[in-house]
C-alpha cells in the first residue's frame, strides 16, 4: 500500500494542507476558513483547507459546501457516521497532499494566528511543531482526570507524551507518511508523532475560550478519549497482570519460607500454608492474564487493517485523490 496519496496529474501539490475536523460547527465553519486564509495568503504559499465532517446534525455540511463552491482551495469530506475523535481527524490528515499538514480544531481554541509561526519553524527544518496550551482550570473532576491520564501515560506509555498538547500543530510530509505506514486502527495521533522520533518543537500559547457554538466534548467523551489514547499508545499496560503475577510468586515464596521457619520454631504453620496457597493462586491467575495480554499485543501488531472511516461524500477533490 502506498504511504502517500499523490495529487492527480496536473494538480499542483500544496505546500501546506490545513485539516479541520468538525461536528456541529455551523457557527464556526465559515469564520475559521476565512481566518486560516487570512493567515496563509500573505505567506505566498500554495495551500488547501480540508474539512472532515463527523456526522453533523446541524447546517455544518451545507455551509462548507457553499464555501467549496466559492473557493476551490476548500475541500470537504463527509463521513457516513461519527467515527470518533481519533479516527476522523487522522483520516483527514492522511488524505491531505500538502508537503506539510496542519491539524487544528474549528472552534478557534487553536488560534489561526499561530499558523505563520508553525510554517516558519518548518521552513527552518523542524519536522513536527506542536502548540502546547498553557495550564487552564477546567473544574476539579476534569483537571483530576487529565492529570491522572498524563500520569498513567508517563508510567505505562511506550513513548513520552507531551502534556497539554492536543495535536494542534504542523507535521512534515515524511512524518505523516511514517504514521500512515503504522496502520493503527485507533490512532492516538499526538502520541504517534512522538513515536516517529522526528525532530519536534513546541510553542506555548494561551488557549482562548470558544466564542461560537457548543463543545462536543463532555466529561465522558474526554474520558473515552483519554482511555483510548492510553490503550493505543501503551502496549506495556497489557503486561501489568504479568508483573502482578511475578509479585504474587515472590509473595508465595515469602509465605513458604515463613511456614518453614514457623515449623522449625514449633509455631503454628496453618496460617502460613493457607496464605501461600492463596498467593500462589493469584500469581498463576495474573501470570496467565499477563501472557494472554502479551499475545493480544502481538495480534494487534500484526492485524492493523481496519479503515479509519468510511466516506459518504467528497467535495472539491481531484478525481484521483
Amino acid at each position: 500500500m502506498s504511504s502517500f496519496v499523490k495529487p492527480a496529474e496536473g494538480v499542483v501539490q500544496p505546500d501546506v494542507s490545513v485539516v479541520i475536523p468538525c461536528r456541529n460547527e455551523e457557527g464556526n465553519a465559515e469564520a475559521i476558513a476565512s481566518a486560516v486564509i487570512a493567515e496563509l495568503e500573505p505567506l505566498s504559499i500554495a495551500f488547501d483547507i480540508i474539512f472532515i465532517d463527523n456526522e453533523s446534525t446541524d447546517r455544518t455540511v451545507e455551509i462548507i459546501r457553499s464555501i467549496c463552491a466559492r473557493d476551490p482551495r476548500i475541500r470537504l469530506i463527509v463521513n457516513t457516521r461519527n467515527f470518533g475523535q481519533m479516527r476522523s481527524p487522522t483520516h483527514g490528515i492522511f488524505v491531505a497532499t500538502g508537503r506539510a499538514v496542519i491539524g487544528m480544531c474549528a472552534d478557534f481554541q487553536d488560534p489561526p494566528a499561530l499558523l505563520p509561526r508553525f510554517i516558519e519553524r518548518w521552513r527552518a527544518g523542524i519536522d513536527i511543531i506542536l502548540g502546547v496550551r498553557e495550564s487552564e482550570k477546567s473544574g476539579l473532576i476534569l483537571d483530576t482526570t487529565r492529570k491522572l491520564s498524563y500520569t498513567l501515560a508517563r508510567s505505562f506509555g511506550d513513548h513520552a507524551i507531551i502534556p497539554n498538547a492536543t495535536g494542534f500543530g504542523l507535521y512534515d510530509r515524511k512524518v505523516v507518511d511514517a504514521i500512515r505506514a503504522m496502520n493503527e486502527p485507533e490512532p492516538f495521533f499526538r502520541g504517534m508523532l512522538v513515536e516517529t522520533g522526528f525532530p519536534l518543537e513546541t510553542i506555548t500559547y494561551k488557549r482562548p475560550q470558544r466564542t461560537r457554538g457548543k463543545s462536543n466534548n463532555n466529561f465522558f467523551a474526554l474520558l473515552d478519549f483519554a482511555v483510548g489514547g492510553l490503550t493505543a499508545s501503551s502496549k506495556r499496560l497489557l503486561r501489568v497482570p504479568l508483573y502482578l503475577g511475578v509479585l504474587g510468586a515472590i509473595a508465595t515464596l515469602v509465605m513458604a519460607i515463613g511456614g518453614v521457619v514457623a515449623f522449625f520454631l514449633d509455631r503454628p504453620i496453618a496460617g502460613w500454608f493457607i496464605a501461600m496457597v492463596l498467593q500462589a493462586q493469584f500469581a498463576l491467575l495474573f501470570g496467565f492474564l499477563g501472557l494472554m495480554g502479551d499475545h493480544i499485543r502481538l495480534i494487534s501488531e500484526r492485524t492493523r487493517r481496519t479503515p479509519l472511516v468510511l466516506e459518504r461524500e467528497r467535495v472539491n477533490f481531484p478525481p484521483e485523490i
